[in-house]
């Protein structure tokens, strides 16, 4: 991987108000892409290994890529302009003709669903990493506000439960 291209990783996909907050990072840093909720749930059901019954946009770019013989070697979210990201997905296509690479233009949300259905590296420029904001505090807070609706709800859940048993029906 070049020098100036950073790993990065989903770190968790969380539900807003317009959509959904993807956490991306390493180690040192966590930022954040707001994609609409379809690509959130895309992103989401990806990570959880979650196949619809029909194929999904992406699931139909991934069998043109087989059925042609391309593989997706990684994507690179290159730049960042007043809230917008931009990518690249990188392609590489061999046959008897020969090796060709190809880098094509792409949102962001969409390079991540591929890369993750291929199992392939998502990286994002050094420049760009360094300039946005270190979100890690907000993932925390938002996986700590989700676990606490969990429990609730597995409490109230349960209490339900505890209501049906106690109910005679004769």
């Amino acid at each position: 991987m070049p020098n100036d291209l950073i790993s990065v990783h989903v770190k968790a996909v969380v539900p807003t108000a317009n959509g959904s907050a993807v956490f991306l990072g390493n180690d040192t840093k966590t930022f954040v892409i707001y994609v609409d909720h379809h690509v959130g749930s895309a992103i989401q059901g990806t990570l959880d290994g979650i196949k619809k019954e029909r194929p999904q946009t992406h699931d139909l770019i991934g069998s043109i890529f087989l059925g042609l013989g391309v593989t997706l070697e990684h994507v690179v979210i290159n730049d960042a302009k007043e809230g917008t990201f931009y990518a690249r997905i990188f392609l590489k296509m061999e046959n008897e003709l020969g090796k060709k690479l190809l880098e094509i233009d792409a949102r962001p949300s969409d390079s991540i669903v591929l890369a993750l259905q291929s199992s392939r590296p998502i990286t994002v420029t050094k420049a760009v990493f360094e300039r946005v904001e270190d979100m890690t505090d907000y993932l925390e807070q938002a996986l700590k506000q989700q676990a606490d609706l969990d429990d609730n709800f597995e409490d109230e859940s349960e209490e339900d439960s505890d209501e049906d048993e106690d109910t005679d029906i004769s």
